[in-house]
C-alpha cells in the first residue's frame, strides 16, 4: 500500500509516518519502479504499536526502545519492558504531584483574590507573585 493509504488506516498524516521512518520508528519501505513507497501489514503493525504506547504515554524515545525490544525479543527480558514501563510510570505520578502541588497553589492565590472590578493595584494575585518569599510559605 501506498503512504496516504496507510496513513487513513492508522488516522496518522503522511508527514507524521515519514517523520517516523526518518527517526527510525518505522522501518524503511520498499519502493516501487516509480519510486513509491511501498508499505505492508508489518508497516501498519509498527504503526498500531506506535499508537498504543504513545496513548498510554511513553515518549518517542522510549517508543523506540520498546521497539527494539519488541523486534529482539529473544535478546531481551519481560523485566527490562517492566523496568521501562515502572521508570515511566514513576515519572508520571511525579508530574501529578508536581500539578497537584500547583492546583493547590492556583487555587490558594483565586481564593484569596476578591475578584472585584476594582483596579488591579490592589490585586492580591499580583502582589502574592511578586512577592517571592510569600508562594514559597
Amino acid at each position: 500500500m501506498r503512504i496516504g493509504e496507510l496513513a487513513a488506516q492508522v488516522s496518522m498524516s503522511t508527514d507524521t509516518l515519514r517523520y517516523y521512518e526518518q527517526q527510525g520508528l518505522l522501518s524503511e519501505p520498499s519502493r516501487d519502479h516509480s519510486g513509491y513507497r511501498q508499505y505492508t501489514q508489518k508497516h501498519l503493525a509498527q504503526l498500531q504499536f506506535i499508537r498504543r504506547a504513545k496513548e498510554v504515554g511513553f515518549s518517542l524515545e522510549e517508543i523506540a526502545e520498546l521497539l527494539k525490544i519488541n523486534f529482539e525479543k529473544a535478546q531481551h527480558s519481560c523485566q527490562e519492558v517492566k523496568d521501562l514501563t515502572l521508570k515511566k510510570r514513576d515519572l508520571v505520578a511525579k508530574r501529578l504531584a508536581e500539578l497537584e502541588r500547583f492546583y493547590a497553589s492556583l487555587s490558594q492565590l483565586a481564593q484569596q483574590c476578591c475578584g472585584s472590578e476594582a483596579p488591579a493595584q490592589h490585586c492580591s494575585i499580583l502582589s502574592a507573585l511578586e512577592d517571592v518569599d510569600g508562594l514559597n510559605q
